[in-house]
């Protein structure tokens, strides 16, 4: 029995990792042992808590003291004051955790009030790599219901009627997956379990992954258990190291009590699992392509029908989710389907995990009910856009989502309403713009991505992405004409109706959205060779305003000598020689010089 008088929570994600977190740690045992403290206080390295912002994060129970962007030297005064002496430092505890003399816990800091979370709820809170920690924490209760109390048929039933559907991108009803699954003919099938997400800025799965790895196994037995499986894959990109260790140290410890192997709980099912690694191929996101990497051959998708449920892993029956879906099954056995499908809404029922990132106050991880509006994410939960700039748009849904503007910010987040805008939930990555974003950047940015990232194997995403891109680089240098506006809106729709798999089918959403709520931005850059938002270097010049007070610090600063003017003169840039770097604005203490 743990009679720790106070547990000092650090965060062992990897954002934190790569910022010292564990030498932190390492610093608070030091110390606690040095005051004899050590067995009074126990020190716990936990999973990411979500507000990377404010990393490397420590939180001290019971008070749940907020301690943000934590140095190693800053150990000494939060062991001498804090925890000798029971007074919290100040200056070191998170901003938004201070209101005058009162301190908030960290789960009343704004970025926490409004978030539910299901599949983070060990995140931050348990050691990862302790299983008795996970089990107490009603690890592994599911499972032994499951397999005690309920038929297959049962357990597929109550997936079905909480409503939870894929958190990978498509939104399809697991519990419909769990059935086609279970119907299938074949004397072998296989669970899978999607951790590739490769989205640029998600990182939910990774998390989940790093924090809770318990919770994948336990889910991953259970859909087992349904559809009729005893072997598991959890194909997880190599690049997370620290989500690969923790997970294969969770397998083993599980094998060792019994939770994985034969005979589990003695009822005489069997379940096993290996980890599969990737190699960073955003195309592995597509089942199919997940489903040929796992057996050894190159990721590239499959021609569907047969869909995997029927023909899979070695063509064999299998069913196939992302982490965050598996990691919200426990909770709906334990709990019941009445209570998930009392979250969210009508059609998205549950919490959904976002990765907030972009012009954004708090960066980070969150998960909010289905149906929390994109104003409540934006403003509530991350804190607003940063210097006082307007909110411009919001990217959901990675290189296969769209670009929201500001006017539909009152939107109920859910996946249809996502798509009604021309957008798509994707796995949960949420990019913030403000009034500086190039729309025509941004769309760009997301094709280049697009166009790395295509397999190959069909032509229309091979050659079409391709050529959408040519097209935005000639827009983006002030080459473009009025007929490329057209034609990116044909290619588009040719891609979309005859890409083999939904990376090409989506590939052209950042385009076709932003050309349809920002095309005045298109056309500036098409016909007044302009870019609105001073963005594109190629069509932005330099000019410094009468608020120039002749410092040459701008000048001083210009790598070619393109600002001409004596000290405590007025200055002027020659646009000629200006290679457009931004070093004089940087320099510049008064703002005296402007884009346009």
């Amino acid at each position: 029995m743990d009679l720790s008088r106070s547990h000092v929570m650090v965060c062992g994600g990897t954002g934190c990792v790569s910022s010292s977190s564990m030498k932190i740690m390492d610093r608070f045992n030091e110390l606690l042992a040095e005051n004899d403290m050590d067995r009074e206080i126990k020190v716990v390295k936990t999973g990411c808590f979500g507000l990377c912002e404010a990393g490397p994060i420590v939180v001290i129970y019971p008070e749940g003291a907020f301690y943000s962007q934590i140095k190693v030297e800053d150990v000494d005064r939060i062991v001498s004051e804090h925890l000798v002496k029971g007074r919290m430092v100040k200056d070191l505890l998170y901003k938004g955790s201070v209101e005058g003399e009162v301190i908030k816990s960290i789960n009343d800091v704004g970025f926490y009030k409004k978030q539910q979370r299901v599949t983070l709820r060990n995140c931050g809170v348990i050691n990862p790599e302790v299983i008795e920690e996970y089990v107490a924490y009603d690890g592994y209760e599911a499972l032994g219901k499951v397999l005690t109390e309920m038929s297959p048929e049962e357990v597929i039933q109550i997936i079905k009627d909480s409503g939870l559907r894929g958190r990978g991108g498509g939104g399809f009803p697991s519990g419909l997956k769990w059935e086609f699954t279970a119907k299938a003919e074949g004397d072998q099938k296989y669970v899978a379990c999607n951790a590739d997400e490769g989205d640029p800025g998600a990182f939910m799965d990774r998390s989940i992954l790093e924090g809770d790895p318990h919770v994948i196994i336990e889910a991953m037995a259970i859909a087992g258990y349904a559809v009729g499986a005893d072997m598991g894959y959890v194909y997880i990109r190599a690049e997370y190291p620290i989500a690969v260790n923790r997970l294969q140290i969770a397998i083993d410890q599980a094998r060792e009590k019994g939770l994985l192997g034969r005979d589990i709980f003695g009822t005489g099912f069997n379940f096993d699992m290996e980890i599969r690694l990737g190699a960073g191929a955003f195309v592995c996101g597509e089942e199919t392509a997940l489903i040929n990497s796992i057996e050894g051959k190159r990721g590239m998708p499959r021609p569907r029908p047969p869909f995997p449920a029927h023909k899979g892993i070695w063509n064999k029956p299998t069913s196939l989710n992302n982490v965050e879906t598996y990691a919200n099954v426990p909770q709906i056995i334990l709990k019941g389907a009445d209570w998930f499908a009392g979250i969210g809404t009508e059609k998205s029922k549950g919490t959904k995990v976002f990765a907030l990132g972009g012009k954004i106050q708090n960066t980070g991880l969150l998960e909010v009910p289905m149906g929390t509006t994109l104003k409540e994410v934006i403003y509530d939960v991350g804190g607003g856009i940063p210097n006082g700039k307007a909110f411009k748009a919001v990217q959901t849904g990675g290189p296969s989502g769209g670009c929201i503007p500001a006017a539909h910010i009152d939107t109920p987040i859910d996946y249809d309403n996502l798509i009604e805008l021309g957008s798509m939930m994707g796995s949960g990555g949420m990019i913030v713009m403000d009034e500086d974003n190039c729309m025509v950047d941004i769309a760009r940015f997301f094709l280049d991505f697009t166009v790395e990232e295509s397999c190959g194997k069909c032509t229309p995403c091979r050659e079409g992405t391709k050529r959408m891109l040519d097209i935005l680089d000639d827009i983006s240098e002030g080459k473009g004409t009025p007929e490329d506006l057209d034609m990116l809106e044909n290619l588009a729709d040719t891609i979309k109706s005859a890409s083999l798999c939904g990376l090409g089918q989506t590939a052209p959403n950042p385009v076709l959205s932003t050309l349809h709520y920002f095309r005045n931005e298109y056309e500036a850059h098409v016909n007044e060779k302009k870019c609105p938002a001073g963005s594109c270097q190629a069509l932005t010049n330099y000019f410094i305003t009468e608020d120039c007070k002749g410092c040459t610090l701008c000048k001083k600063a210009c790598p070619v000598d393109a600002i001409e003017g004596e000290r405590k003169e007025m200055h002027v840039v020659d646009t000629v020689k200006c290679i457009k770097c931004g070093a004089c604005v940087d320099k510049c203490p008064f703002k005296a010089i402007i884009k346009k």
